[in-house]
């Protein structure tokens, strides 16, 4: 008996999730131009009047990678023109739609070890070396690995320790 509804129940969450999916390939999306910079500024704003207005907007989201820009999931553009009418910040209006796809490729985050190249300058931020500056002299993505050669150290000094002890040097410096 409960092996049955446990299996009816796990049948109703794939067909939820297969409906999710299916959703999101069929909403719609329009990217809003605004200030750099003033992303978030806009979003509150944004948010504000969706509550108020009681507007059809299913969700506002910025993306780091994309500055300039904030994504506006929604029924129809004439809800966005409506939503972003006399706001501060904004310099251009949504014209059409974005795929799923596009955004779905900004939203996942990049692993640091596909990141990383032979040479690149990062900074050690745990274990025995914390707070200095290496190079990478190679990148080992089965083990989770890198080797680095210390820059800070007074002789020549190669270490192999876990990716998650490093984060990649700011590039103005």
């Amino acid at each position: 008996m409960w092996g049955s509804d446990e299996v009816k129940i796990n049948e109703e969450r794939q067909s939820r999730k297969e409906g999710n999916e299916e959703a999101l390939k069929q909403a719609n999306f329009f990217a809003v131009r605004t200030t750099a910079g003033q992303e978030l500024n806009v979003l509150l704003m944004l948010e504000v009047r969706v509550r108020t207005a009681n507007l059809p907007i299913h969700s506002i989201f910025s993306l780091p990678d994309l500055k300039g820009y904030i994504v506006v999931e929604a029924s129809g553009l004439h809800v966005v023109y409506e939503a972003i009418r006399g706001l501060k910040h904004i310099k251009g209006k949504a014209s059409g739609t974005i795929k799923w796809g596009d955004i779905e490729s900004l939203l996942k985050p990049k692993s640091l070890i596909e990141l990383l190249k032979e040479g690149e300058e990062v900074e050690i931020i745990a274990g025995p070396f914390r707070g200095m500056k290496a190079r990478v002299v190679a990148v080992d993505k089965v083990k989770n690995e890198v080797s680095l050669s210390v820059l800070e150290a007074s002789y020549p000094l190669t270490i192999t320790i876990p990716v998650d002890y490093i984060k990649q040097a700011k590039k103005g410096e």
